[in-house]
């Protein structure tokens, strides 16, 4: 690449004092250089700060910002205002990526404009240790669940064309409505034939931690900010069992049971 574009490294932190600098060097033993890394710390109550700021203090290409504690969305969605870059990569502060994952999302997103997400293979590590399979992309199987985790490469610009990620979603579940947000009406989506990011798996996660209320919070938002793209290929809202929404909706319209509206999805 003559002209490397410069690739901002968006790091959310809360509390992770004991990862945060093992994450911050799996980003700069990275191939690809011409990176600028921002830490938003969310509040943290332990040595966060302190962990970072003296990461910064060695390379100057580290920033650290602090927010009062909002949630990983507003901390994403700060971040990335400030940020340099024209492609954006998340990487949650206890998660690591592979040296090469950055230069390989770079080559495709400059080749082919077309192309409005990256992501790869992934692995789980920590309490829980395997691949993380997840099915491919497709439109319609974005509508009924989520296969692109957040540690994904996408456009800067994008990321203003959809209003960023859903601040509400403090439950969340917001990287699923984010790219349905990108994705839903154009743009391919590439994942690379490699493990490339991993995903630490703790005793409690925030992901894992999310209750039943919250499922449902997020398939009545979802489906409420989506309606036209949800019902165009699952039939009808998302419902409590989203694997079956599809089945049970083109059942309802077959037998001509009343489609509830879209926000009765959380009931």
């Amino acid at each position: 690449m003559p002209d490397k574009p410069l690739v901002s490294i968006i790091v959310p932190c809360y509390n992770q004092a004991p990862c945060i600098s093992e994450t911050i060097a799996s980003i700069l033993r990275s191939t690809y250089q011409d990176l600028e890394i921002i830490v938003v710390d969310d509040g943290s109550t332990d040595a966060s700060a302190e962990v970072v700021k003296d990461w910064a203090v060695k390379d100057s290409r580290i920033q650290y910002v602090y927010q009062a504690n909002q949630g990983p969305s507003v901390a994403r969605n700060h971040a990335i205002r400030i940020a340099a870059g024209k492609y954006i990569l998340p990487v949650d502060g206890d998660d690591l990526i592979s040296p090469d994952y950055i230069l390989k999302a770079v080559e495709v997103m400059e080749r082919q404009p077309e192309v409005k997400v990256v992501y790869c293979h992934a692995e789980k590590f920590g309490a829980e240790k395997k691949p993380w399979k997840l099915p491919p992309f497709s439109r319609p199987a974005l509508a009924a669940g989520n296969m692109i985790f957040v540690t994904a490469m996408f456009r800067r610009t994008d990321w203003e064309k959809v209003g960023g990620f859903a601040e509400q979603m403090t439950w969340g579940f917001e990287d699923w409505e984010f790219w349905i947000a990108m994705l839903k009406d154009e743009g391919e989506v590439v994942r690379l034939p490699f493990v490339g990011f991993y995903y630490r798996i703790q005793k409690k996660s925030r992901r894992k931690s999310v209750d039943s209320k919250g499922r449902q919070m997020t398939y009545a938002f979802i489906t409420t900010k989506h309606k036209e793209f949800i019902y165009q290929h699952l039939k009808g809202p998302i419902r409590k069992s989203k694997t079956w929404s599809k089945p049970i909706n083109t059942v309802y319209r077959l037998l001509g049971i009343p489609i509830r509206d879209s926000l009765e999805a959380k009931k």
